[in-house]
This record gives structure tokens, C-alpha cells and sequence, in this order.
């Protein structure tokens, strides 16, 4: 059993970034290889430097969404926040609602003369799923109406709205950045395809699971939430070439892990599809694509700790997270990144999920 408590950490509130740095690439890069259990402190541009020609990089290309609206009730006129999350058809979607007490089935909230929706139906997950009543091209409305959601740990207002979208995204759709990625500028993007690095994109829609906390103590009782994916068959291909050739395939964030190894078939390959996925990848997982990672410092408790934990080794990832806090890296979506140049080794990990389970179960007795 691993329990919540296992992916805990210190962090003094100030370590948390509040507002982008400049130029995107001028963050900390910690550099980590979990074989060798070392750790390098560099910058994101110096990132080259643990590339070889051949090695793939895999970006997820998704957009946010300008997905908070502010409304009123139209019988109170009390102030709503509606959050969207998931577009289920042309009119319907799954939201948050705050105040979510008094959001019942029935009750119309107002954005404007052009835009007013109806609550239809509760999630499982607290959410509730919405009707749009509109006077016009909903995009073209949502575009003009909605705000580009921030994470509720920034309390900063960020002057350019471009500064939470990676600079290659495309696919609108996510309620939350894919921030790993938001390190990278065009120029540094085009000086690794001059020296031979593959450039490849994938599409996962970030959604409820990025902010939905994990409340249960035994973690595998975590029910992730469903997000949309999809991965070309170009992609699939440049994946399936670099792995024949021996060179890495690395994630740029956790959403590329994640749509990497929800379409992976078996060790080393994979096919290109669309779908819904729920994967929650926590320390006993086999990676069966990804060989490397870049990724940025996650909240404690998340899923995201969990699935770098897997790929590095839990104890070497809180190691360094704790020297991440003593050397001041920045943290969260605006903060520093780390690179992990490999998986930590199977041997290793199966014997530290054994000691875990079996210290858990002394204390059990």
C-alpha cells in the first residue's frame, strides 16, 4: 500500500512563483539522472547540452481555454462562477460552479444579453453539467467574455495572457497549461531541429483532474478523471523510429507522459488514436515510451509528484525537491523546471516499493 502521506514535502509559501520569468528560457534547469543519483543546477537554456542528434522531443500542442465566466442567478442576481471543463456536445458542458450549494438542477445563471446557460445535471466529481443558451458563434462569445484561467495559488495578475500558452500551441481545449512547456521559446525550439533533435506534438485537453486534490490515504483508491487525448499517426511513427534507433523519446511535461503511454500498445511501441483517458501512474509503473523527461515542481499530494516519483524513484524526487527549496528554485506552474535524464532502475524501484509497503504495514501492527 502507498499511502498520500508518502509524497509529502515542505514548501515555504514564498518558493511558489507568482509571476513568469524573461525570457521563458532564462529559468533554472535542475538536471537529475536517477541511475547515477546525481543533480546539476543549470538554466532551461543550457538544455542542449543533455540532448544528442536523434533524441525526440514529444510536446503536447494544447491550448487554454478562456474557460471562467462570471454571471448571476437570474432569480437572486447573487454572483456565479461557472469553470468549463469538458465541451460534452454543442451545448453541454461539464463545469465547476461556485457557489456550488445553491447551483441545483433548474437554476439559469446570466453572463450577458448573449450568453446564459441552464444547470442540467451533478458530476460525480462535484462538478455540474451545463446548458448554453446563445445569440450568436459560442467561441466567438466565450473568446470575448471568458477569462483565461490562472491556478488558485497565483495570486499575481499576469500582465500578457500569452505568458500561461506555450508558444507552439494549437489545439483549444484545456482548462490548464501544459507548463512544462511554457519554458521553451521559437528560437530555442529551432536551434534543437538544427542539431538534430526531433520535434513531435501530441494533444491532451487538460481538465477536473488538475484540480482536483487526492483525498483518499491509500492512494491507489484515487480515481483520476477523464481527459481527451489524441496522437497522430506522424507522430506515432517518429516515436516508433527513435525508439528503433536506440535515441530517447522524452515528455515535455506529465500530459505528454501521459497521452504517450495511454496509446502505447506494448514496450516500445505504440499507434496513433484519439480517445478518453484516466491513467494515473503512480511508483511501480512500467513506462513503456517515455525514456526521458523535463517537467516542472509539483504541489505535494498531487498525482503529478506521484508520476514523477515513478519515473525517478520516490525517495531521489523528494531529495531533490528538498534541495530544490534549500537552493530556491521556484516552484508551481511559473517556477523553475528539472530534467530527468532516464528511469530509475527497475531493480531499485521494486526494492523501495517493497521496503514502503512493508514499513506501512509495521505501523499498521
Amino acid at each position: 500500500m502507498l499511502l498520500l502521506s508518502d509524497f509529502d514535502y515542505e514548501l515555504p509559501e514564498e518558493r511558489i512563483a507568482q509571476v513568469p520569468i524573461e525570457p521563458r528560457n532564462a529559468s533554472r534547469l535542475m538536471v537529475l539522472d536517477p541511475v547515477k543519483k546525481t543533480i546539476l543546477h543549470r538554466h532551461f537554456y543550457d538544455l542542449k547540452e543533455f540532448l544528442v542528434p536523434g533524441d525526440t522531443l514529444i510536446f503536447n500542442d494544447t491550448r487554454v481555454m478562456p474557460a471562467r465566466l462570471i454571471g448571476h442567478r437570474e432569480n437572486t442576481g447573487g454572483k456565479v462562477e461557472v469553470f468549463l471543463l469538458r465541451r460534452l456536445d454543442a451545448t453541454h458542458w461539464e463545469t465547476l460552479v461556485k457557489p456550488g450549494k445553491k447551483a441545483r438542477p433548474g437554476n439559469c445563471i446570466v453572463f450577458s444579453e448573449e450568453l446564459r446557460c441552464t444547470i442540467t445535471d451533478h458530476t460525480d466529481f462535484g462538478g455540474r453539467i451545463v446548458a448554453f443558451q446563445f445569440d450568436g458563434v459560442f467561441e466567438e462569445i466565450l473568446d470575448r467574455l471568458g477569462e483565461t484561467p490562472l491556478p488558485p495559488y497565483i495570486h499575481e495578475k499576469l500582465e500578457d495572457k500569452e505568458r500561461y500558452q506555450t508558444v507552439y500551441n494549437r489545439e483549444e481545449g484545456s482548462a490548464a497549461a501544459p507548463t512544462a512547456g511554457l519554458h521553451f521559446t521559437k528560437e530555442q525550439m529551432q536551434e534543437l531541429r538544427e542539431m538534430g533533435v526531433n520535434l513531435g506534438f501530441v494533444t491532451l485537453h487538460v481538465g477536473l483532474g488538475t484540480f482536483r486534490p487526492v483525498n483518499v490515504e491509500n492512494i491507489k483508491q484515487h480515481e483520476m478523471h477523464k481527459e481527451f487525448y489524441r496522437i497522430s499517426e506522424e507522430t506515432a511513427k517518429l516515436v516508433m523510429d527513435t525508439k528503433r534507433a536506440g535515441h530517447r523519446v522524452i515528455a515535455v511535461g506529465t500530459t505528454s507522459i501521459r497521452t504517450l503511454e495511454s496509446a502505447a500498445l506494448a514496450p516500445g511501441k505504440i499507434e496513433g488514436r484519439s480517445g478518453w483517458t484516466e491513467i494515473f501512474i503512480y511508483p511501480g509503473y512500467d513506462f513503456k515510451i517515455v525514456d526521458a523527461l523535463i517537467t516542472n515542481f509539483h504541489l505535494p499530494k498531487s498525482t503529478l509528484i506521484m508520476l514523477i516519483s515513478a519515473f525517478g524513484g520516490r525517495k531521489f524526487i523528494l531529495d531533490a525537491y528538498r534541495t530544490a527549496v534549500k537552493e530556491n528554485y521556484r516552484f508551481f506552474s511559473f517556477g523553475d523546471a528539472m530534467f530527468l535524464s532516464g528511469h530509475q532502475p527497475q531493480e531499485e524501484r521494486d526494492r523501495e516499493i517493497a521496503e514502503l509497503e512493508a514499513s506501512h504495514q509495521t505501523e499498521e501492527s
